[in-house]
Formats: C-alpha cells, sequence, structure tokens
C-alpha cells in the first residue's frame, strides 16, 4: 500500500453529501443562538439591557458579561479572550451578549433591541508600532493572571508574546563582515477562506454532561479547554466527531462554543447552535497575522552569509488566545531565518496587542511572513555581490551533515539537490527575449512533530480490520493515511480495513491537527498499533500452521509458512478469535519537538508584469520537493499544489486590511479575493525522495512546505521583470503601477 495512490476516504461522503458537519446536526428541540458583537474598537462597557429583548416571541435565553460568576476568558494554552465582555471591548466585532431562540429572526429581533451604554476609551492603536509607543494604552492590565501566561519576559506591556533564539555572537559579526544589507517588509492580515464557518452545536444535559459537534480540527483540545472554562471535568464534555469543511490552520480555537454552552445551561439544557456568518468570519474570527519584519545580513565578500538577524513584529489583535503554541508564539521560530548556513543566526520575534479582531493561526504561521522577508531578502544580497540569485542560494545553502542556521540537528538534508534540480527543470538558464518577463527563486522547509497520537487496530472473529482514531481529518487526507498505514502493515488493501472516528468518550487520545503532524505523529502511532496486532495474528498462526512464529509471514491477506502451507486471515479468525475477544492492540506516538529530518523544496515563477498597469501575470510554477517516503502520491499531489494555490493568494490578492476605526475593511467575499480556477497557472511538480524522513517508512511532513513560496518567488520574478523591489504583500497592481511610475519630485 505503500506509495500506491489511494483515493480519498472521505471523498464518496462529501461529494454525496452524506458526510456531517457540525451545521448538519439534528437535535430535538434545537435553538438557534446569536452575538451582540461591538460597534467600537476600544470602549467601557458600562450596561447592557437586555429586558425588552428577553420579552419578545421566542427568545428563550439571554446571557450577558454581568450574568457570568467571573468574566470567563478562553484559550488554548494561553486564555484571555472573554467568553463575553463585562468591563471592556478591545476591538470591533468583540462579543458582548448572546441570545438563543426558536429562529435566527428571533435571534436577529433580540440582538436588536437589547441596549449597551459604551464609553469610548481613548488611545485605540491599530498597528504594533502604536501599541508600542510609551504612551499606548495598556490593553490587557491583568496580563500576569492569565491562565498559561507566567512570568516571562516582555519588552513591553503591550507585548503578549516575546521570543529570542540566536546562535553565536550575531552582533559581533554583523558588525565584522564586509558587506551588510538591512530591509524592512510588511504582511498583512488574511482570512483562511475555507467553505465551512466556524459553526457548532452544544447541549448541556440535566446530568451535567456537556456535548458539543464543533468544525474544529483538535476535538480533544476543545474538550480539555471547556472544561477549564466552564468548571467541568473532563468526562463531563464530550466532544462529538464531525466533518470539517476546510481548516487550514484556523479551526483549533473554541470561537464560539462557551457561549452555546452557556446560551443551553440557560435555556433549561436545549441544544444551541451557532454558525458565524460569512461577514462575522471576515470581521470577528482569528485571521493570520500582519507583520513587519526586519532582516539584517552580513556577507564575507566571496557571498558567503556571516551573520543574520531576523527581527519579527506581528500584529497579534485583541487577543492571543487563538494561538495554540505555549505562550502564545507563532510557530515560525525555529526555521525563520532561513536554511542556510551562518556563522551566527538570530530570530527575534513579538507578537503584540492591538485594537482589531483577534490573530489566529492559518496554515504555517509564521513562517509565510519570514519566507517572504528571508527569501526577498537573498535575491538582494545575492545582488550586492553580484551573484545570480538561484546560485547564491546553492552556494549558502544547508548541506546534509550540518546543522541548521539556529544549530537544529537536522539531517537527510536535500535543499541543494532540490536548487540545482529545479534549475534545470524550470529553464532558469535559458535566456529570456520577451521585454518584462522574469523569473524568481525561493526555497521553505517544514518539519512535523510537537503532539501526541493513539490509534487502536482489532481483529474481530470474522476477520474485519477496524481502525479506531481520534484523529479528525481537517481536509487533509489523514484518514486516508491511516487506513494506508494498517492496510500495509496487515498485507490487505485500504478498502479492506474499517475507520471508526469516535467522538472524546469513546476514540483514542489525540493531539490534534496541527503543526504538519499528522503523517509523522498519527501515522506512526497506527503503524505501531498494526504490527503488535501482525505480530500476534503471526503467533496464532504458527500454532495452527505447526511452524514457528519467525516462519510465517502475513501478505496479500494471507499467512503464509516457509514450508508451503497457508491460512487466510478470514479462516485463521474463524479459527482462533473469539467473538467476544477480539484480537485489539493500541499503538502510541509522542513527538516532544519538532523532526530533525524536515522537508525542503525550492520553486521557480516565471512572470509577466505589464508596466502600463501593473498586473503580474504568473505564467510557470515549477517546483521541486524533498518529501522522503511518498506514502500516498495522489493524496501528496493534492497537498503541494493546494498549498501553491494558497501561496498565489497570498502573493497577489489577499489583505482583510483595516479602516481608520479599526473595522476590517474585506468584510465579505465580494471584497476579499481568493485565487479561483483561472487565476492558476501551468505548474511542474519533482520529486525528491531518497532522503527517508522520521514519519512511517520514511516520510517527511508537507503540509505546509509549499504554502510559503510563492510570495517571494513572485515578488523575486517581478524584480527581474521590471527592476521593482517590492516589500510588501500583496503584490498588488496598484502596488507595482506606483513603483514603476513614482510621482514626479516638486
Amino acid at each position: 500500500m505503500i506509495g500506491t495512490s489511494v483515493q480519498r476516504r472521505d471523498g464518496p461522503a462529501k461529494v454525496t453529501g452524506r458526510a456531517l458537519y457540525a451545521a448538519d446536526v439534528r437535535a430535538e428541540g434545537r435553538l438557534w443562538g446569536g452575538v451582540l458583537r461591538s460597534p467600537l474598537a476600544y470602549a467601557r462597557v458600562y450596561r447592557v439591557e437586555t429586558r425588552a429583548a428577553r420579552g419578545l416571541p421566542g427568545v428563550r435565553a439571554i446571557v450577558s458579561g454581568a450574568d457570568l460568576p467571573d468574566e470567563l476568558l478562553a484559550g488554548r494554552t494561553f486564555s484571555d479572550v472573554p467568553v463575553l465582555c463585562r468591563d471592556v471591548v478591545r476591538f470591533v466585532g468583540d462579543r458582548v451578549a448572546g441570545v438563543a431562540a426558536d429562529s435566527p429572526e428571533a435571534v436577529a429581533a433580540a440582538l436588536a433591541a437589547i441596549e449597551v451604554d459604551y464609553d469610548e476609551l481613548p488611545g485605540a492603536v491599530f498597528d504594533p508600532q502604536a501599541a508600542l509607543r510609551a504612551a499606548a494604552p495598556v490593553l490587557h492590565p491583568a496580563f500576569e493572571a492569565y491562565h498559561g501566561a507566567g512570568q516571562r519576559e516582555r519588552p513591553h506591556a503591550n507585548v503578549s508574546a516575546y521570543e529570542r533564539l540566536e546562535s553565536g555572537d550575531v552582533d559581533a559579526d554583523l558588525r565584522g563582515a564586509d558587506i551588510e544589507h538591512a530591509a524592512t517588509y510588511a504582511t498583512p492580515m488574511q482570512h483562511q477562506g475555507y467553505l465551512e464557518p466556524h459553526t457548532c452545536l452544544a447541549t448541556w444535559g440535566a446530568d451535567g454532561m456537556l456535548r458539543v459537534w464543533a468544525s474544529n480540527k483538535a476535538p480533544f483540545l476543545l474538550r480539555d479547554e471547556l472544561a477549564r472554562v466552564l468548571g467541568l471535568e473532563q468526562h463531563q464534555v464530550i466532544v462529538e466527531p464531525t466533518w470539517v469543511g476546510g481548516d487550514f490552520g484556523g479551526k483549533g480555537s473554541s470561537m464560539d462554543v462557551p457561549l452555546a454552552a452557556l446560551l443551553s445551561r440557560a435555556s433549561g439544557g436545549r441544544p444551541v447552535q451557532m454558525a458565524l456568518s460569512a461577514v462575522e468570519e471576515l470581521t470577528a474570527a482569528n485571521p493570520r497575522h500582519a507583520s513587519r519584519i526586519t532582516v539584517r545580513s552580513r556577507l564575507r565578500g566571496d557571498g558567503r552569509m556571516l551573520a543574520r538577524h531576523v527581527n519579527a513584529v506581528f500584529d497579534g489583535g485583541a487577543y492571543a488566545g487563538y494561538k495554540p503554541i505555549p505562550g502564545g508564539n507563532l510557530a515560525g521560530r525555529f526555521w525563520s531565518v532561513g536554511p542556510y548556513s551562518t556563522e551566527t543566526a538570530r530570530w527575534e520575534s513579538s507578537v503584540v496587542y492591538t485594537n482589531h479582531v483577534p490573530g489566529g493561526h492559518m496554515r504555517a504561521p509564521g513562517e509565510v511572513q519570514a519566507t517572504f522577508a528571508v527569501e526577498s531578502d537573498m535575491d538582494r544580497l545575492a545582488e550586492l555581490v553580484d551573484m545570480d540569485p538561484l546560485a547564491f542560494r546553492q552556494q549558502n545553502a544547508v548541506a546534509d551533515g550540518e546543522a541548521g542556521p539556529l544549530g537544529e540537528p537536522w539531517r537527510a538534508v536535500r535543499l541543494r539537490e532540490c536548487l540545482a534540480r529545479v534549475r534545470e527543470l524550470s529553464g532558469w538558464n535559458r535566456a529570456l527575449t520577451e521585454p518584462d518577463v522574469g523569473r524568481g527563486v525561493a526555497v521553505s522547509h517544514c518539519a512535523g512533530g510537537l503532539g501526541v497520537s493513539n490509534a487502536r487496530v482489532e481483529v474481530a472473529f470474522d476477520g474485519g480490520v477496524t481502525l479506531y482514531s481520534g484523529v479528525s481529518d481537517q481536509g487533509s487526507g489523514a484518514h486516508t493515511m491511516l487506513v494506508q498505514v494498517v492496510a500495509h502493515e496487515l498485507g490487505l488493501d485500504a478498502e479492506q480495513v474499517r475507520l471508526v472516528v469516535g467522538g472524546t468518550d469513546t476514540a483514542p487520545w489525540d493531539s490534534g491537527a496541527s503543526a504538519s503532524r499528522l503523517t509523522f505523529v498519527g501515522g506512526l502511532a497506527a503503524q505501531r498499533a498494526a504490527e503488535k496486532v501482525r505480530e500476534r495474528l503471526v503467533a496464532l498462526a504458527a500454532e495452527y500452521l505447526g511452524c514457528p512464529s519467525e516462519c510465517v509471514e502475513l501478505q496479500d491477506g494471507f499467512l503464509d509458512s516457509l514450508s508451503g502451507r497457508s491460512l487466510s486471515l478470514t479462516e485463521l479468525a474463524r479459527r482462533a478469535i473469539p467473538a467476544e475477544a477480539p484480537v485489539s492492540e493500541t499503538g502510541t506516538f509522542a513527538s516532544p519537538a519538532l523532526s530533525e529530518a524536515p522537508s525542503f523544496a525550492a520553486l521557480v515563477a516565471e512572470v509577466h508584469v505589464d508596466r502600463e498597469t501593473g498586473q503580474v501575470g504568473v505564467r510557470k510554477l515549477t517546483g521541486v520537493f524533498d518529501v522522503g517516503t511518498v506514502v500516498n502520491p495522489l493524496g501528496l499531489d493534492g497537498q503541494l499544489r493546494g498549498g501553491l494555490i494558497q501561496s498565489l493568494g497570498a502573493a497577489l490578492m489577499e489583505d482583510i486590511g483595516l479602516d481608520a476605526d479599526g473595522r476590517v475593511a474585506a468584510a465579505s467575499l465580494a471584497d476579499y479575493k481568493l485565487p479561483c480556477a483561472l487565476d492558476i497557472p501551468p505548474c511542474e511538480i519533482e520529486l525528491i525522495t531518497d532522503a527517508p524522513g522520521d514519519g512511517p517508512y520514511g516520510a517527511k511532513a508537507v503540509g505546509e512546505l509549499t504554502n510559503p513560496l510563492a510570495p517571494p518567488a513572485i515578488a523575486n520574478a517581478v524584480y527581474a521583470a521590471v527592476g521593482v523591489r517590492i516589500r510588501e504583500l500583496p503584490l498588488t497592481a496598484e502596488r507595482i503601477y506606483r513603483a514603476l511610475h513614482p510621482p514626479a519630485a516638486s
């Protein structure tokens, strides 16, 4: 089964409409829930008057911050997000009250009838630079009391997370090299762009049990968060399995689930369903962080890198709890100085509170922003030493056997091979004869890990094989991969393995879909469980075949002995496995750190720039990817190409934006542009598979490998085509036109 293209296990259910999403769950007596949101970015809440709203027909429950025992704060490993604001609202869209009613129309009427008295506070800040000034208001004065905050270094009271990683004396090397260059790059907020909004249904039973169906990729972590926030024991919260209609990093937070639970309790335990509207998704959910990143580098005269300092300031928005990493950092920290050999390096990042929609995770969080800065900067450095940009990268790329720039113990590295092959595949050395056409290159890397998974494999008395899993397939094809691994270990076709994904009360514990870890962590857990089952089946077959276990092989559904005797798995099960005692084994795999065998990628973009309008046309993308062993070629191809399409959006069009009052500017999909089929250029892909990784059978992580690539590759191609370097995303026609046609000096 390994290396065989297997169709997605979830495909038929999704295309036929049988897949059950959170919005499809039907419960007797269901109510609809809604949220009253703040119209102001920074204000004190003096009064929430709900009497008129409570008297409206069909209204069953209304909850405001004053109705809660204390200000309840949600968040994953760091909790600062009010379930409902009691005293202060911190962004346009902050939750002030919740309503449960018989119909959406009744909910809307009740929300309109609630009166709130606000006192707008001075000094609202909408960008990190303003928030870091001495005169800026402290947006979270109770920061130290937040769950998960702890005592840690914060250079300013509005910094929610600060991190500094370095190798060697960076400052000394920055002073002592031949060539120095520094530049600052900016990226905007982006929405994840999934079709299914955040949706949930919660019902709080008379027995004190809370049952939840939610569009969430980490059911067990959601269970734990709800238990902590609502003061319950973990066993009192059951998160049931549902399909997730797209994630791209954004479906890990609880969003409105705690409020739905409180509305259910307030309405006598009736189920309450809540779904963010498209406008709410864009204005009040958890977009990718905007950033300003300064890259300072020093080179020797021969173009060898000596020192690099990457200083990233991320715009965290009003709250930090939507980030799953302990301390509220972003995941880009370990690989964001670029995969290049340098004697000294420093990664420094600050996540800063501001008064707008709170930032959360989006595919390759922190890495997309940093890769744009670092890879754009690599082209400028190559220019300073008069080197070909691709050759400059080849010279400085980390080679197999070398540590990463921050001392990471990397192995199975094929970055230089990716660069060499993409040079050939893209025709990099072939001269471009058309005017205003250019090529640009960028590299990225990805490592999975930082999680725990469990799997249970069971063989029944009739020979049926079942995999029990708590992994939430958020759209990546993880369930297909897990079934494939089990089938391979037991010598079966993937169709012969049944998959059961249970709720948090029945499924094996899993830390959720995140950090490109599902194949690595979940796959190894499933492999270990299946290995144990295979060993037991072989031992049982050896008894019936009259030979030692080491003389029995399981393949193609048969257990064969060296003597030529054979027994089918079905026959063995009927003889040796009682109906009441199936052969069952559990596999566990825990990864406390990222894999030491990252995947690598090199992408060349070829573009044409219209000088009269600034419009960029991407003619072709050519990518070479170091992916280790390929488990499912079809699934891998989908991951790589899907990431490149998302990457195009980041490069050319996606920007939520803010107006002068802190409101999201692109508040609907009419304004927020996503790539469509007509935007996708030809894309040629080639794989390097001779350097096995740490995943099952040598697989490497690829989930976040490709989506950081297009922005720097296209920006570098634009410079090659027309000689203007754009340091801010997206690369809109307006930005390029202004760079090509600067206003005349007065």
